[in-house]
């Protein structure tokens, strides 16, 4: 896009999709469906950009303050997700670059990892201030990193320098800032049972999907309680082996067909042209997006679906709220994946609190969490036999070895700021300014940021599989900036 240099091309192009995609109207929607949730998803450039990244730098914070202001004014919560770290943590396009990941993995991961800490630290100290620790109650700290390639330690470390980080910023404790989520890096729920023990206000973040597994040609009614028997009892155990579980992502989708649901130019595995690998084409895709000729037994059929997800998983997040017409043939070409759509169209329910009940079978869990999962007694006191095992960094990261061997930065830059909205109102006959916030909640936090160090050498962040630069850094300078392991010392508590 940054290529485009045709008329009406370049990056503005996506200042254009943040004012006209999501809009107040929208969040006045989610707010009229008995929503009360919003999860935004936020990449590394809102905050910056570095030499050469071809991202449109800062402007979707703009967008995102607004967002702010619109959840508050229809009583709606956010749950920040940073989205898109760099070098790109899974690989994905949503990552920001599709092809290779090159966080924790690489001869870049340790690199990206260490700038992707400092700018969870910066929305941290933003988002713990007084002005919007009331709207954006939870802090989705990583979106779907590939942890079964990472590793579970790698992972784990870096989650919890992540929690030092924001604890640090907000304080510890119901009201100081938000719930730590963590996605589950693919692994099972239950390999993080009992994870951080006595840690303060986290969560953990599952994307239950059944649509990227094998294809069926079986109607949508026959899927009636399929999230029932799939999902319940699995968020039941991890609700009370780890403590707050969500599912931050799910849809009705129970086929991969739709516009670009892999990817762009990827295929679908429903039509057996999906790549990479081979899959057996099962059928047309046309009956599961031609939702104009729908029928009321598709549509109840989805609706179903909907309820037992709701249901089964408790704590959720629909993923999305809208998708944009196809610029093709004007219409929504994955209807399977937008709330507004099932809801203008009779396949969503109209009221969410419907869903009770449907997974009638399946127990749900019982409340309420421990005082300390919520910020209560005993809140932030993890044992230091715990801490002691997640030390920062580790030692070796996948598919580059040693880390004292890779790029590393060192923390003598300048750390950015977020910048707050400005609002005006007027006091008698003057104009003021309104307090909302300098950006940083904890005057103590005065860390510097991760930089490089100028006579070291660095690869691309998204470099993939390559050789660590030879040498690492020029004569008489120290090859690594790398610090040995500490435990961090407790968060202040507030």
């Amino acid at each position: 896009m940054a290529a485009d240099t045709s008329s009406g091309g370049g990056l503005s192009q996506l200042e254009t999709h943040y004012k006209t995609f999501i809009t107040e109207q929208d969040f006045a929607e989610i707010a009229g469906a008995g929503l009360n949730f919003v999860r935004i998803p936020l990449p590394y450039w809102a905050i910056e950009v570095r030499s050469g990244e071809p991202f449109l730098p800062k402007t979707s914070w703009t967008y995102f303050l607004k967002a702010i202001q619109w959840a508050r004014k229809y009583g709606l919560r956010i749950n920040l997700d940073f989205h898109a770290l760099p070098g790109s943590q899974n690989g994905w396009n949503h990552s920001g670059k599709f092809g290779t990941f090159n966080v924790l993995y690489g001869p870049m991961g340790i690199a990206n990892a260490q700038r992707s800490l400092d700018y969870i630290r910066i929305i941290a100290e933003f988002i713990s201030q007084p002005e919007y620790r009331d709207v954006v109650v939870i802090f989705g700290i990583t979106n779907e990193p590939q942890g079964t390639s990472i590793g579970l330690d790698a992972l784990s470390r870096y989650y919890m320098q992540a929690y030092n980080y924001i604890r640090k910023a907000s304080g510890i404790g119901e009201g100081n800032g938000p719930f730590i989520s963590y996605h589950n890096g693919f692994f099972s729920l239950s390999q993080w049972a009992d994870w951080l023990p006595n840690a303060d206000r986290i969560a953990l973040d599952d994307h239950p999907y059944i649509c990227f597994d094998s294809q069926s040609s079986a109607p949508m009614s026959t899927y009636a309680q399929t999230p029932c028997t799939t999902w319940g009892g699995l968020m039941n155990t991890s609700m009370s082996a780890f403590g707050l579980t969500a599912a931050g992502e799910f849809s009705n989708a129970v086929t991969d067909c739709g516009l670009y649901v892999n990817g762009v130019g990827l295929g679908t595995r429903y039509e057996g042209t999906y790549t990479p690998g081979t899959w057996p084409a099962i059928g047309s895709c046309t009956p599961w997006t031609d939702w104009q000729n729908w029928d009321s037994t598709m549509k109840s059929g989805i609706q179903q679906f909907a309820l037992a997800s709701m249901d089964a998983l408790q704590n959720w997040f629909f993923w999305t709220w809208k998708i944009g017409n196809s610029s093709a043939s004007g219409v929504v070409e994955s209807p399977q994946w937008s709330y507004q759509l099932g809801l203008q169209n009779g396949w969503m329910p109209k009221d969410p609190r419907v869903a009770s009940g449907t997974c009638a079978n399946q127990g749900i869990w019982s409340p309420p969490l421990q005082a300390w999962q919520t910020g209560g007694a005993g809140a932030g006191q993890i044992p230091a036999t715990v801490t002691a095992s997640y030390t920062w960094p580790p030692s070796q990261i996948s598919n580059a070895g040693a880390v004292s061997l890779l790029p590393s930065y060192t923390p003598t830059g300048t750390v950015a700021t977020l910048p707050p909205p400005t609002f005006t109102y007027s006091s008698g006959s003057s104009v003021k300014t309104a307090n909302a916030g300098d950006g940083w909640q904890n005057p103590s936090d005065t860390a510097s940021g991760m930089v490089a160090i100028a006579t070291c050498s660095y690869l691309n962040p998204w470099v993939g599989t390559a050789a660590p630069p030879s040498p690492l850094c020029s004569s008489g300078v120290a090859a690594r900036a790398v610090p040995d392991p500490l435990i961090t010392s407790f968060p202040r508590q507030s």
